[in-house]
């Protein structure tokens, strides 16, 4: 029991470490000033716990593209249902959207059933803005990220 307890510590040292130590930014609309949409993008996700997953749609090039999510975010999660759409920025191919999103905010706190606004980048580069609406709520250390996956 004494061996979980310090685990579980130790493990939320580590967590409360990397968010104060980080100088990542989100990404906002002054990383696409003048940049057009690439194409667009709309979801469904589900959270539960701090884990989410989900599918969606992405339009590029005049074809729509069904894509498979899954999410995590830093700190005890919650309940959280997720409906959101929006532009996809700076992708030049296909391939670039797969990969690991990541939202850095850098604030803890709850969020609550309303609207929303998101700023996603991969590690492609690739900017999806998102709005949308959230019915639930979530505790998140301030970093959250969802993994893409097109699925064809």
């Amino acid at each position: 029991m004494v061996k979980d307890y310090r685990l579980q510590v130790a493990t939320v040292a580590t967590l409360l470490g990397l968010v104060a130590c980080s100088t990542m930014k989100e990404p906002d609309s002054q990383n696409i000033a003048g940049v057009p949409p690439s194409g667009t993008v709309a979801l469904n996700e589900l959270f539960a716990a701090g884990y989410g997953g989900g599918k969606g749609t992405l339009t590029y090039n005049g074809t729509t593209y069904p894509f498979l999510l899954a999410s995590a975010v830093l700190g005890p999660g919650g309940a959280e249902k997720v409906r959101a759409s929006g532009e996809v920025y700076r992708l030049n191919q296909l391939t670039d959207f797969n990969g690991r999103y990541t939202q850095w905010s850098g604030r803890a706190g709850l969020s609550g059933s309303g609207a929303g606004d998101l700023w996603l980048e991969n590690n492609s580069g690739v900017i999806m803005h998102l709005s949308g609406e959230t019915q639930g709520f979530l505790l998140s250390l301030g970093k959250e990220e969802v993994v893409v996956r097109l699925d064809h």
